[in-house]
């Protein structure tokens, strides 16, 4: 899942991102709202994290611009201000869901992840692929009933092939929905990361569909 952070505090930043990508998340960063406009609109996040309180635009307007181009992934905002007026301000120009500074991570991370699920079109808690069975809202893992511990990068990748349920996912996909803009898989971590879940639940599980992509099979 690739998500955006906005948010001009640079130490905030940092730790937002360094946070989210521990969590399996890709992350890409913008530090203002003229940035985050470029980027919003260029490309389909599955997620906005989205700081109130920046230099014009600010985040209230950055979000009334997204939803006027059509943008609809879901919007966290995060903001110190606490009154009540502010939180309505949010929501009514078509945030998701408000969170108050200051903020554990481990909440944003829930939240966020909530926030992405209620928008999916049909979402599964619960991703079961012949022996396999992935919960979403826990992060677990199991294959033939037995708990199988995943790295976060690891279970983005393989909730990924999961909700394709049987169809191919492209590389391309894959680079753009699990790794963000710093290049990873440039490097070749796709290939690496795509080994490491094969040695635990087997080569003929995760398919190689040459000139396309892969595919988890049950």
């Amino acid at each position: 899942m690739r998500v955006l952070i906005v948010e001009d505090d640079v130490r905030l930043r940092g730790m937002l991102r360094d946070f989210l990508r521990e969590e399996g998340f890709a992350v890409d960063e913008a530090a203002d709202g003229g940035e985050a406009l470029h980027k919003a609109l260029g490309w389909d996040y599955c997620a906005l994290v989205l700081d109130v309180m920046m230099p014009p635009p600010d985040g209230f307007e950055v979000l009334r611009r997204l939803r006027a181009k059509g943008r609809t992934m879901p919007v966290l905002m995060l903001t110190g201000r606490g009154a009540l007026p502010d939180r309505l301000q949010g929501l009514n120009s078509g945030a998701d869901d408000y969170l108050l500074k200051p903020f554990e991570l481990s909440e944003l991370a829930a939240r966020l992840r909530a926030a992405i699920r209620r928008s999916a079109v049909a979402p599964h808690p619960v991703l079961t692929v012949g022996p396999i069975s992935l919960d979403t809202v826990a992060r677990t893992v199991a294959l033939d009933g037995r708990p199988v511990v995943l790295t976060a990068r690891e279970f983005a990748l393989l909730e990924l092939l999961a909700r394709n349920r049987g169809g191919v996912v492209t590389r391309a996909e894959m680079d753009a929905q699990i790794f963000d803009e710093r290049g990873d898989s440039m490097s070749n971590m796709l290939d690496v990361y795509i080994y490491k879940l094969r040695q635990k639940f087997g080569k003929e599980r995760i398919l190689t569909r040459r000139g396309m992509g892969y595919q988890l099979v049950a």
